[in-house]
């Protein structure tokens, strides 16, 4: 699997667990709010770490990391992220993917590998589907391949959870109402504020005040068992 970059710990990627974070390139979206279009729009700028060097570190880190992130760009394109997973989970180590969800034929195949570990899938959930080729910056999308992961994971074979970034210029109360609907009956949704970066894909957004993110949090619960906010100070 071709890895750009590699963050050797991190207490915020995988909620409760020691771990650290691998970085694939590419992506079949191009959402204007990504905070990492370097590595969407052109991973072949970007340095390429050697597998060995990963897994050397992995296997030195045993016991006192408790995981691995795999993130990107979008992990599911590489055709041997399978291949890769499960080298990383014959460590022993736990994994998060995360994925935009548009190949759920792929999320599948990770969650069903059950070798000595477990996979949770982090799907990002870009807007309310009659704006989410807007949010995910394609002019056409077919929502039914979002839709089929989310049943997938609500159908809790693996752990999982939800996640928007959120932006006032995308999304209002109208698409949260939409989006509780959406997802009604998931276990875990995150509303993850737009922030700036050097690196972001179209710099014209704005994030929202705690208090009206609060606001979109009471909207959604009832609906998600769990709803909280992540990334805001």
């Amino acid at each position: 699997m071709v890895i750009h970059g590699f963050q050797k710990l991190t207490l915020l990627d995988y909620p409760g667990k020691v771990a650290c974070t691998l970085f694939s390139g590419g992506c079949n979206f191009r959402c204007p709010f990504c905070q990492n279009g370097n590595l969407v729009q052109h991973p072949e700028w970007e340095p390429v770490i050697p597998e060995e060097e990963i897994f050397a570190v992995l296997e030195k880190r045993r016991g006192v990391l408790d995981g691995v992130c795999v993130t990107g760009g979008e992990p599911t394109l590489d055709p041997d992220l399978e291949r890769f997973v499960t080298k990383i989970k014959e460590l022993g180590y736990l994994v998060k993917l995360d994925t935009n969800g548009y190949r759920p034929e792929i999320l599948k195949k990770a969650g069903g590998m059950r070798r000595k570990s477990t996979t949770i899938a982090n799907g990002h959930q870009k807007c309310a589907p009659s704006r989410y080729g807007e949010t995910a910056g394609v002019k056409k999308i077919d929502v039914m391949r979002i839709n089929e992961s989310v049943e997938f994971l609500k159908s809790g074979v693996v752990d999982y959870e939800f996640r928007t970034t959120l932006c006032q210029e995308l999304h209002g109360r109208e698409e949260i109402e939409a989006i509780g609907k959406w997802l009604s009956g998931a276990k875990r949704y995150f509303l993850q504020n737009y922030r700036e970066s050097d690196y972001v894909i179209d710099p014209r957004f704005s994030g929202y005040a705690r208090e009206q993110l609060e606001r979109f949090c009471e909207i959604l619960r009832g609906k998600i068992e769990t709803v909280e906010i992540r990334g805001v100070d």
